[in-house]
């Protein structure tokens, strides 16, 4: 008797929790939307494509065939010498080389480069690297100065262009 009795009391309270109204949460939620009208900028308006057909009277070099390091010098006399034995580091892109570090042997300052095959390879002034006749001009602590010598589009001078290595830490 007494458990029913205190059902009957508690039942005005849970009526009273559950009042159709709703909350100020519910009542933002209703505001907020009131206002909001969609307004979507039309789209540009799209331009036919012209194609150009190629012709190589105007002096450009065809792009689907591999242009050949032109082997005679030119007005600046700098020529690299092509028929030099290869090295290995220069079967790879500079950016694809990292300097892991350095060690001296005697006088001489050598860098530790990592190739992308994993081997690590030393290299000192003088060494070539990279695919664009790049030489080693000098090895600090943290980065390796580089000398790459590479042939102008436009006049097909060989130019010097210098690049760099940082030290990976």
């Amino acid at each position: 008797m007494r458990n029913w009795f205190y059902a009957l009391l508690l039942t005005p309270f849970l009526v009273a929790c559950g009042s159709g109204q709703g909350d100020d949460l519910d009542q933002f939620i209703n505001d907020a939307g009131k206002d909001l009208r969609g307004k979507v900028d039309p789209l540009p308006e799209v331009t036919p494509f012209v194609p150009v057909e190629f012709n190589p009277d105007n002096g450009l070099n065809d792009p689907f065939k591999p242009r050949k390091a032109q082997t005679q010098a030119k007005s600046n006399g700098l020529q690299p010498d092509l028929n030099r034995p290869r090295e290995a580091l220069e079967a790879y892109p500079l950016e694809s080389l990292k300097y892991v570090g350095s060690i001296n042997k005697g006088k001489l300052k050598y860098a530790l480069v990592k190739a992308p095959d994993n081997a690590v390879n030393q290299v000192t002034i003088g060494n070539y690297l990279g695919q664009n006749l790049g030489m080693v001009v000098d090895i600090s602590e943290n980065e390796i100065k580089i000398k790459e010598i590479v042939q102008d589009d436009l006049s097909g001078d060989w130019i010097e262009r210098p690049a760099s290595i940082a030290l990976q830490e």
